[in-house]
């Protein structure tokens, strides 16, 4: 009824019949209604279906009235520039010619976020600290004061007493901002070389210089975030899980109960009491509802945005996709493999491309089935068939032709596409009546990308391998995959101990049996037999002695410096012997008692050269500058 005095009220402010009724006709219209009512923004737009499906509009119309009153589309480069009011004439000109030099290989979210970047981040706040600058060849008090900026950003924060002030936070993406504008630098001058009167006026020094991009220190930093995040998001993932299940079933309990029930009249359910709306207004109230104080409850939304918040978290924890990648699922994405061995039917799942522009198959396990499942029953029509609509790409701003999407719902009339803050709300809602809090004790919070990383995480923790953790994350190289992953402490424990069972099953078994009590006595007693008057012996265990006890001609000998004494001894009596075998001609006692006085007096003087060691102090000096400039200067005409 309503979409009928639409159309009859277009015809009786513009004249004529409804054959000549004009798509600017129904925007007069929508904003009219914006105007008279305080939610003409929600008004129904049946009406616009209607006159289209009946061929009034060209074929070239909008497919939905939202196409125009929602999303205005695409820019061109002048107007992503000119929506920062740069001042000056020649650097706005230069950055729209830039960006069309870079458009063609970008998609339209990256053209918007570098515009921002290099208008707003870059120039913009050179303007507003420096006015009249007009020179891309910034002094280093400009440069330096611009890097210091970018590096932080003032956020308004409403504080306990209601107050509003300002808080200065650091700036998580300065990275990148400084890494975007160098690389505009690099490509004037770049670009110079071939173009020299289009680009070498601009050409200029530029004001980052390569350390100050480290990217290495901000990925470590990174990583350990994420890595956090995601260790304090799994554990609790089957708690929220169960939530969203049991929101479902008692937002479906309260609808089933209140369609039961005749308008006007009382019903309980779950405790709480609800009296049934009655229709004497234009707006539906099947299902609305009032509880016991009053208040109008719409128990069909909170039951819609309970099946979606449940649909959602299913299917994003299940198969790892993209929140992008989910809202694209159609139902033509289902589709079936016949093993060529046993003729077994395999269920899959593809994921249209998104960001990689590379589609991919998921194996469809039981639980992801029955959300397929519940989800194709609540979207097809009387005809068991899912309507075909047009969903709105949010990064590339166009409206993609319809298609048999699953995430779609009814609204105002029509079937409409479920957008991606629907899908946010509802999580938020759902995080909200979990209870979860984090390690702070504050609300935990869930991003849809969340459930992608504990999706890798648990897979490869779980006996994954990584490469093919990569193929099912669709991602093009295999430290992108790693980087989902979160690293957890017991893993390096495992890892050792993977270690050790893999060299032990190389090596022979009987070397990691129980000792026998002979075996233990018998080692303990090695390093007591080592123990000798003037020192230790060195030799391993197992070994024999090679020089059949000489020990003060063994290489292995550690002289003790205590027995420097005795050692004394041993060689003044060495000494005494060769004498005596000289005298007495006893010519094969000499040559022995001469390697045994070398090996004494190799032990003293090793003693000696341990105590001068340890006594001599080395005095190594303070440079002085003068040494430190002739040392680089010949250092570098050397290289």
């Amino acid at each position: 009824m309503q979409s009928r005095n639409q159309i009859a009220m277009m015809t009786v402010a513009k004249g004529g019949t409804v054959r000549e009724i004009t798509v600017g006709d129904c925007l007069e219209l929508r904003e009219a209604e914006a105007q008279l009512y305080s939610k003409g923004s929600s008004m129904p737009s049946l009406f616009y279906t209607w006159l289209r499906e009946l061929g009034i509009f060209p074929s070239d119309a909008p497919i939905t009235l939202r196409n125009l009153a929602n999303h205005a589309g695409q820019h061109s480069v002048e107007a992503l520039i000119d929506r920062y009011q740069l001042q000056c004439r020649p650097v706005r000109d230069l950055l729209v010619d830039y960006l069309a030099e870079r458009q063609p290989a970008l998609d339209y979210g990256s053209l918007v976020g570098l515009a921002r970047t290099l208008a707003m981040h870059f120039w913009g706040d050179l303007e507003r600290h420096h006015p009249g600058i007009t020179s891309l060849h910034l002094s280093p008090e400009a440069a330096s004061s611009w890097k210091t900026r970018t590096r932080s950003k003032t956020v308004r924060r409403r504080q306990s007493d209601g107050t509003v002030t300002d808080v200065t936070l650091p700036r998580t993406n300065a990275i990148s901002i400084l890494t975007t504008v160098k690389a505009f630098y690099l490509d004037l001058a770049f670009w110079a070389a071939e173009e020299p009167g289009r680009w070498g006026p601009w050409v200029a020094p530029c004001p980052i210089k390569e350390s100050e991009i480290a990217y290495r220190k901000h990925a470590k930093r990174l990583k350990a975030r994420t890595d956090q995040r995601t260790r304090e998001r799994l554990p609790v993932l089957p708690a929220l899980v169960k939530v969203a299940d049991e929101r479902l079933k008692q937002a479906q309990a309260r609808l089933e109960a209140l369609r039961a029930t005749a308008p006007g009249s009382t019903f309980t359910v779950l405790g709480d009491t609800y009296t049934k709306a009655k229709s004497r207004t234009r707006t539906p109230t099947a299902g609305v509802a009032f509880d016991a104080k009053g208040r109008r409850v719409p128990l069909d939304l909170e039951e819609n945005r309970a099946f979606w918040a449940w649909a959602s978290i299913e299917f994003l924890r299940l198969t790892g996709a993209r929140i992008e990648e989910m809202l694209e699922v159609s139902h033509h994405s289902l589709v079936q493999y016949k093993l060529p061995a046993t003729g077994e039917i395999i269920p899959l799942l593809q994921i249209a491309p998104s960001k990689t522009d590379e589609e991919r198959l998921l194996l469809v396990s039981p639980e992801l089935a029955d959300v397929l499942s519940a989800i194709i029953c609540r979207v097809r029509d009387a005809s068991n068939v899912i309507p075909c609509v047009p969903c709105w790409d949010e990064r590339e701003r166009l409206w993609n032709p319809p298609m048999p999407v699953l995430f779609q719902w009814h609204k105002s009339g029509q079937n409409r596409h479920v957008p991606t803050t629907a899908i946010r709300k509802a999580l938020n809602e759902t995080l909200e009546a979990s209870g979860l809090t984090d390690s702070s004790g504050k609300p935990l919070s869930y991003q849809p990308h969340d459930f992608r990383r504990i999706f890798i995480t648990d897979a490869i923790l779980n006996g994954l391998p990584p490469h093919i953790a990569q193929v099912v994350a669709g991602h093009k190289q295999l430290s992108t995959t790693m980087g989902y992953k979160a690293t957890y402490p017991n893993e390096a424990i495992e890892a050792h101990r993977a270690f050790i069972a893999r060299r032990r099953a190389l090596r022979p078994s009987e070397e990691y049996r129980r000792p026998t009590d002979e075996e233990w006595e018998d080692f303990l007693g090695h390093f007591e037999r080592r123990k000798l008057s003037v020192g230790t012996c060195g030799r391993a265990y197992g070994t024999e002695c090679v020089h059949e006890h000489a020990c003060v001609r063994c290489s292995m000998l550690r002289p003790d410096p205590a027995q420097r004494p005795r050692l004394v001894e041993i060689r003044d009596n060495l000494i005494a012997r060769i004498l005596e075998a000289e005298r007495e001609d006893w010519l094969g006692e000499i040559e022995g008692l001469q390697v045994s006085l070398s090996g004494a007096e190799d032990k003293l003087a090793q003693l000696d050269a341990a105590v001068a060691h340890k006594q001599q102090a080395v005095h190594l000096g303070m440079p002085t500058f003068p040494d430190l400039a002739i040392r680089t200067s010949s250092g570098s005409v050397g290289r």
